[in-house]
């Protein structure tokens, strides 16, 4: 049967591709789960437009992809119909593991990461498609002899991030976020099977690495999606804790979620575990009304009464957050309501020195790494933003 399909892309035009294998994958429950897991978490509260999903990510990484394998190709580089769509399978199942509201919610229901779920429904499928996911999962490790391949995968200039940058910038409308994804694209090269960028396309990985830093601060980062998440990630942590919530929420998924040791039952309940879940679990709080904790902050999250956010970029004043505390407890009249003050950190790494850094390629022939010829501040070290969360009172 003919399975080739056009995706309308928003960011890219129309789009298809080349295996069918990867349509086989796209209709697969766990994947098609994607459509329900928005791409930046809870960041539609400061930018609205920002309701896009992992579903549209994962098809424009993978649509970069193919036109990466196109440009190498073009140079001579030798890669086989086999390896071509191995990689793409891998970038189009690189976020699959993702947790509701994307990484909002990490590291709640399961101490692994998205990458590690991304792995165990990698050999799930592997196991369904009888070993046709071999190469790919040896290319998403790191396994496979030609690393430019798992580079394009995962690395400081791979084809998740060309996508997420572009695409984020698009749906905020934020314009800072904006690259040069199709010249970056046609400056690749691979030399000693490293990945590398033709000297003349520095400039453009400038603009990338400036952007992603700005994106961070300015959307992933923004102090009210901060407040957002923190709330989001308190509420369900009590939820799970509550024994009465747990009673009258009968099989509400985010609730009996659990990272079981069978797979196969972990893919079952994965399968329904999205977005949607989270938000019927904060609606059904609300109307109940038996933990005033957790209503107040189900009501926050649905109405948008969020908190308030002190940042620094030096560690709080000792005793602030205790303060907060007490005048907190003092205006709830609840001890319970203490876990409202809430402090925590983000750091931002725009770049990484060491052993996989973005190489160039000079014209001499010679490669060189990034931070030797990067004509500005690429900032290498990490950034990192202290915060206090807490009700506005």
């Amino acid at each position: 049967m003919y399975k080739r399909k056009i995706f309308n892309d928003p960011v890219y035009g129309f789009i298809s591709f080349e295996y069918d294998l990867l349509y086989d994958l796209i209709e697969e429950p766990l994947f098609q789960r994607l459509r329900r897991i928005k791409q930046c978490g809870l960041s539609d509260y400061v930018y609205p437009g920002a309701l896009h999903t992992r579903f549209h990510h994962a098809l424009g990484a993978t649509h970069l992809m193919q036109q990466a394998i196109q440009v190498l190709r073009q140079k001579g580089v030798s890669v086989s119909h086999d390896e071509a769509e191995a990689v793409c399978i891998a970038i189009l199942l690189h976020d699959i593991g993702h947790a509701p509201f994307s990484h909002a919610l990490e590291g709640i229901f399961t101490n692994q990461p998205h990458e590690a779920i991304s792995l165990r429904i990698f050999h799930h499928l592997n196991e369904k498609y009888n070993g046709a996911l071999d190469m790919a999962i040896r290319i998403f490790t790191g396994q496979y002899p030609n690393r430019f391949l798992h580079q394009l995968v995962s690395g400081q200039l791979d084809m998740d991030r060309m996508d997420y940058l572009n695409r984020d910038s698009y749906f905020t409308g934020v314009a800072e976020g904006i690259i040069g994804y199709d010249r970056i694209i046609k400056m690749l090269d691979v030399r000693d099977d490293r990945l590398v960028v033709e000297e003349k396309g520095i400039y453009s990985i400038e603009k990338f690495l400036i952007a992603r830093k700005i994106m961070y601060w300015q959307v992933y980062l923004h102090k009210t999606v901060i407040a957002a998440e923190q709330m989001l990630r308190l509420f369900i942590t009590e939820a799970r804790a509550s024994e009465a919530i747990r009673q009258w929420s009968g099989d509400s998924n985010p609730l009996i979620f659990q990272d079981q040791p069978d797979n196969r039952t972990f893919m079952d309940q994965l399968t329904t575990f999205d977005d949607y879940d989270i938000v019927g679990l904060l609606k059904k709080t609300v109307r109940h009304q038996h933990n005033p904790l957790l209503s107040y902050l189900a009501t926050g999250l649905l109405e948008r009464k969020l908190f308030k956010v002190i940042t620094a970029f030096e560690p709080m004043e000792s005793g602030m957050a205790d303060r907060l505390k007490q005048d907190i407890v003092r205006y709830f009249g609840d001890d319970r309501f203490v876990k409202l003050v809430i402090e925590g950190s983000e750091t931002n790494t725009p770049y990484r020195e060491g052993d996989d850094e973005i190489l160039i390629l000079k014209k001499s022939g010679e490669i060189e790494t990034f931070s030797k010829v990067a004509g500005f501040s690429h900032t290498p070290h990490e950034l990192t933003r202290y915060y206090i969360c807490h009700p506005r009172i």
